[in-house]
């Protein structure tokens, strides 16, 4: 299986790495090209793709399979819908289901959530609902995990009707409300347009009654997702979802907690926030990591520079787990408005996160860069040191934000044989010839 290893280390389609397939070829040549022979080496391939979101690639392995005549068995379309779901891929995911169902296969409980999760990640809550109207044609009973996957695919859209209602109907079958269920509600209650003017109210009410959670129903499915690698959070797309298996992070019984600190963040309220770390101070808790990233995107998004910092530093000073995160955070709340002391800060937070070896991966790098990118005035220093930490470690930033540095330095005075220039030229075109018809 040496084409396995080799299609983990490099990047492309399936389809560029193998190349076309000509059937006239010798026994020999023919093994050396293929890098699966048999359905369980098929879904080792697929699994290895669904675990490093290549998801991309998963129609080129299955037409493989088709065109070597390797039947899919459940645990294929299992790792073809997870992949699916981790790559937000709705159209594949029913693509997969179907052809799941031409070869007489009818798809069970955990796929349908799958799906569901998938249609809540694409913000597409009529499809969610659609699919548990066929579960019930179909005759598949729907677990607690249903009634959740759908209750955040709603969510998702702030149709507030719609989760009351499956909440209703989680209550009659006999169903509790637990954490992850309250953490939905108050999503909900965030993407409602507009936010009603009680939602500060709510979300401390949900995060009380999630102090007591509890479950009625035992899921059967929970074992089969941890064996997918599939967490909770990422089932009902949860903000946590992908710091949850980082140690220290993410402390997992603060559900709800995280969400109503997200929710409070994403909507710049900061009384609410200070609220919330009260509330946590009350019941004797100490903030992880995730729930302080939080609270310092609130207050430098809020226009408290100043109190993020402090919050940072104190943070910082406490001998607690940190992390990257902490100081990509503030760095990029800190450049909002572009003000001369703001962007001091944020440079001063990268200096300091270099100092104590914490590195930018390209999410982060990605992130940062393209908001140092909308400076439109100054020297672009910010710009060009996260650019130049980047390069430090060889990692590539995203086409958006690649674009965006390159099109700032263009409207700057530089001239066209410039070392810097010339290394994003070359990297853009790059980048735009691969992912230019992409969305990032």
């Amino acid at each position: 299986m040496k084409f396995i290893q080799s299609l983990i280390g490099r990047g492309g389609s399936l389809g560029r790495v193998s190349g076309l397939r000509f059937f006239s070829a010798s026994p020999e040549e023919y093994s050396k090209r293929n890098y699966a022979n048999n359905v369980a080496e098929y879904n080792t391939v697929l699994s290895s793709i669904a675990a490093q979101r290549r998801n991309f690639l998963l129609r080129d392995v299955y037409d493989d399979m088709m065109l070597d005549g390797v039947k899919p068995t459940r645990d294929t379309f299992h790792s073809l819908v997870v992949g699916t779901m981790k790559g937000s891929r709705m159209q594949d995911a029913f693509y997969f289901m179907d052809q799941m169902k031409i070869m007489g296969l009818v798809p069970d409980v955990t796929l349908y959530n799958f799906l569901i999760s998938t249609c809540g990640k694409c913000q597409n809550s009529d499809q969610a609902i659609q699919i548990l109207e066929e579960m019930k044609h179909m005759e598949v009973k729907p677990n607690l995990q249903t009634y959740i996957c759908l209750l955040h695919a709603c969510a998702a859209h702030g149709r507030l009707d719609r989760v009351y209602a499956i909440v209703r109907d989680m209550t009659a079958a006999g169903l509790g409300l637990n954490k992850f269920c309250y953490a939905g509600l108050i999503v909900a209650h965030k993407n409602k347009r507009p936010v009603t003017d009680d939602f500060p109210t709510k979300v401390i009410d949900f995060v009380e009654r999630s102090k007591s959670w509890y479950s009625v129903e035992t899921d059967s499915a929970n074992a089969e997702n941890v064996m997918m690698g599939v967490s909770d959070e990422e089932l009902y797309n949860l903000p946590t979802a992908e710091y949850v298996h980082r140690r220290g992070f993410v402390n997992r019984p603060f559900t709800a907690y995280h969400v109503a600190f997200n929710a409070a963040a994403d909507l710049k309220n900061v009384e609410l926030t200070d609220t919330l770390l009260e509330m946590l101070n009350k019941d004797g808790k100490t903030p992880d990591v995730y729930i302080m990233i939080q609270v310092i995107r609130c207050y430098c998004y809020a226009g408290g520079i100043d109190r993020g910092l402090q919050t940072f530093e104190d943070y910082i000073n406490s001998g607690k787990a940190i992390a990257a995160e902490l100081f990509v955070t503030l760095a990029e709340g800190a450049m909002v408005g572009y003000t001369e002391k703001g962007m001091q800060i944020a440079q001063d937070i990268l200096v300091s996160m270099n100092q104590r070896n914490f590195f930018l991966n390209s999410k982060m790098g990605s992130e940062l860069l393209l908001r140092a990118a909308g400076e439109k005035t100054g020297g672009y220093t910010n710009a060009n040191y996260i650019w130049d930490l980047l390069q430090a470690r060889r990692v590539v930033p995203s086409f958006a934000a690649v674009q965006a540095y390159y099109q700032g330095l263009k409207d700057r005075e530089i001239p066209e044989d410039d070392p810097r220039l010339l290394l994003v030229s070359r990297t853009y075109d790059n980048l735009r010839l691969r992912f230019g018809n992409r969305v990032f």
